[in-house]
């Protein structure tokens, strides 16, 4: 038989993920990428235990698991400091099965990449789905004057995907949050807090070390889409949170204005019908953009690469639509939940009255005392899963593949 092709638009996380995936099971894959190189976009992520488990079909998951730096306690505070809710890394991994891993997107990406044969990245090349295939005939995508064929086409290319729009016309777009988000990873001003999400008014700020020991921050606020700050977002930031509890000052005193990202976040305004047409498969943002709130979007793309070449195994001749309609039964139901929980998650912080704040605060101390540990449960039936097939590459998990224990 000849060696099945797969064409990947968009190098991000889960395009890499599903990159890699399929040339494990022995795909020929080329990636498309209209950027002119590689690039990590964005500044950290939290890689929860469902996507390292994941990546342990790859052999990744223990390397990134060394980078583990929540070793104590953390939590949720107000601005003033006070804690909301506390919990810390072993209940996490008792309920999940494993540790929550901060890294910044630049370390998965190059790990990822490395992993991939020279050649596999095409960059400057802005792919657009051309014709969708069928069960006789390849899915192809066009790119200027060029033309590629492929067995599979994965379509990563993004929250404002054109694909998404060939394979499900009149689909609405991604509506916006009520939010917008700024990231940044700044040198460690002192090595002596917890990681920690505190909530405001309508606002959110969150630190997170890094195994690198410098520290990645992310903010957020409710304001119209579209704006920005006359006089910079450093700026702006000072204002929203200079007067927050350590060590949100230090940390914006360490911060380079330059390298402050911010970016209006976006979330899908309903499921789409299927995650495939034809012979193409949508995954990430393409497919599910969620706010960030459970921390979920990174997560969620690794677990759709993986899944896809779970099923891409039987991708072949009559057998193209029932493997990718496999890939949409196991994924759409999942992400149309992970969806909905971050939305819910994300009223939450866009609070903006002082009643509304203080019965959100107060709700939050009182349920953390009764049942301890409330951070952790809002990713209860999120973090705990596992990939299909359970055949893990990972030398720690290769072996077992138990679940992990039940919530408390």
């Amino acid at each position: 038989m000849s060696q099945p092709s797969a064409l990947v638009v968009g190098a991000g996380i889960g395009g890499l993920t599903a990159a890699l995936a399929l040339h494990r099971r022995g795909w020929c894959v080329t990636v498309l990428e209209r950027a002119p190189s590689v690039e990590a976009v964005g500044a950290g992520l939290g890689l929860t235990p469902n996507s390292l488990r994941a990546l342990d079909t790859l052999g990744l998951g223990d390397t990134l698991r060394a980078r583990r730096t929540w070793t104590q306690e953390g939590g949720l505070r107000s601005p003033s400091g006070r804690w909301l809710s506390r919990t810390d890394s072993d209940a996490a991994s008792r309920r999940f099965g494993g540790p929550l891993v901060p890294v910044h997107r630049a370390t998965l990406v190059s790990l990822l990449l490395s992993q991939l044969p020279e050649g596999t990245v095409v960059t400057g090349v802005a792919g657009r789905i051309d014709d969708i295939g069928d069960r006789g005939r390849p899915a192809a995508v066009r790119a200027g004057q060029s033309r590629w064929e492929a067995d599979l086409v994965v379509a990563a290319d993004g929250i404002h995907s054109t694909a998404r729009g060939v394979l499900f016309p009149g689909s609405p777009e991604p509506r916006y949050a009520g939010f917008t988000a700024w990231r940044m990873v700044v040198p460690a001003p002192d090595t002596g807090y917890p990681p920690h999400e505190t909530w405001g008014r309508g606002t959110l700020w969150g630190t997170q070390p890094l195994a690198d020991g410098s520290v990645y921050a992310y903010a957020a606020a409710t304001v119209p889409p579209g704006q920005r700050s006359p006089d910079g977002e450093l700026a702006e930031l000072r204002r929203l949170f200079g007067g927050w509890h350590a060590p949100v000052p230090a940390i914006l005193d360490a911060a380079a204005a330059e390298r402050i990202l911010r970016n209006d976040v976006y979330r899908a305004a309903g499921p789409l019908p299927a995650l495939h047409r034809g012979r193409v498969a949508l995954l990430g943002d393409a497919a599910h953009a969620m706010p960030p709130n459970l921390g979920q979007g990174g997560n969620q793309a690794v677990e759709d690469g993986v899944v896809l070449a779970h099923h891409a195994a039987a991708l072949s001749g009559s057998g193209v639509g029932e493997a990718l309609a496999a890939y949409t039964a196991d994924r759409l139901p999942r992400t149309t939940e992970v969806v909905r929980r971050s939305v819910r998650v994300a009223r939450l912080v866009t609070v903006t009255s002082r009643a509304g704040c203080l019965l959100r605060d107060g709700a939050m101390t009182a349920v953390n005392r009764i049942a301890p540990h409330l951070a952790l449960r809002a990713l209860d039936g999120i973090a705990d899963w596992s990939p299909p097939g359970h055949t893990y590459a990972s030398p720690s998990q290769r072996d077992s593949t138990a679940a992990p224990s039940p919530p408390n």
